[in-house]
């Protein structure tokens, strides 16, 4: 552990993640009803009650922390220390009764990532990355697999829709190099590749609940994650993120992704 990663905050992360997973299994497959948001996007009951409880938990154990949440916005978001939680992502697959959402805690310290929690509640996996440490599934070390070349690689993407405009073009350069590409398993999709099952993870258009927990996952696991431009994710990315398990692999889709 570094200095800004102490034992204090993996309990805590712990703690949110598990207080987030008795909620959400008590509403998976349940038949909750569905609301939609300004946004369009869905939203349920499960979403805002882990949230709220989430919430109760920060406050109770670092109340000079920030928070940043996708359901109830952001409290003291200017604090050295900020937590970035987002209860259940991938809600289109929770509502449809499809496995593959996750509940993502991260830390940052001044808008760098430097813890992260993957949790998929239905199936009891989780993965836990932080500053100077070996990412973990379920408490054992997990690796990356080498893969350098896009056309040995599989590719996943939440879903192709995702990608607009000159973002679509570029998407469907990596897409057609690539050995494979898969859709659908939102944050999921970065712990396979943590554990070696996946080589690359491309997105756009992403909030930091989304990508910020997954930073620490992917590099404690030996990969990279990065914008499309190479440059470090932070509270004020802009959303679009590579994830590869082999930085050789990152740096060629990074230059699919900016070739005209």
């Amino acid at each position: 552990m570094t200095e800004r990663v102490t034992a204090a905050h993996l309990a805590l992360a712990g703690a949110l993640a598990d207080k987030a997973a008795a909620i959400v299994r008590r509403y998976f497959r349940s038949g909750v009803a569905v609301e939609s948001k300004a946004d369009d996007t869905p939203v349920t009951a499960a979403d805002r009650e882990a949230e709220a409880e989430m919430r109760i938990l920060i406050e109770a154990r670092f109340p000079d922390h920030g928070v940043v949440g996708e359901e109830h916005g952001l409290t003291r978001p200017g604090a050295d220390y900020v937590w970035v939680i987002d209860p259940i992502d991938g809600t289109r697959a929770f509502i449809s009764g499809v496995p593959l959402f996750g509940t993502l805690v991260a830390l940052t310290y001044r808008g760098t990532p430097v813890l992260g929690v993957i949790d998929q509640p239905i199936l009891r996996e989780r993965w836990l990355g932080a500053e100077g440490r070996k990412t973990t599934l379920n408490g054992k070390p997990v690796t990356t697999r080498a893969c350098s070349a896009l056309a040995d690689a599989t590719l996943f993407a939440t879903s192709p829709d995702m990608f607009l405009g000159a973002d679509a073009v570029a998407f469907a350069r990596v897409r057609d190099a690539v050995k494979l590409a898969r859709y659908g398993a939102d944050c999921y999709a970065y712990g396979l590749l943590a554990a070696g099952f996946v080589d690359l993870v491309i997105e756009s258009g992403l909030k930091p609940y989304d990508f910020c927990a997954l930073v620490p996952v992917i590099e404690g696991a030996g990969g990279e994650m990065s914008d499309w431009d190479g440059e470090a994710l932070s509270l004020r990315s802009d959303g679009r993120v590579v994830a590869a398990g082999d930085p050789a692999l990152a740096a060629a889709a990074r230059c699919a992704l900016a070739a005209k």
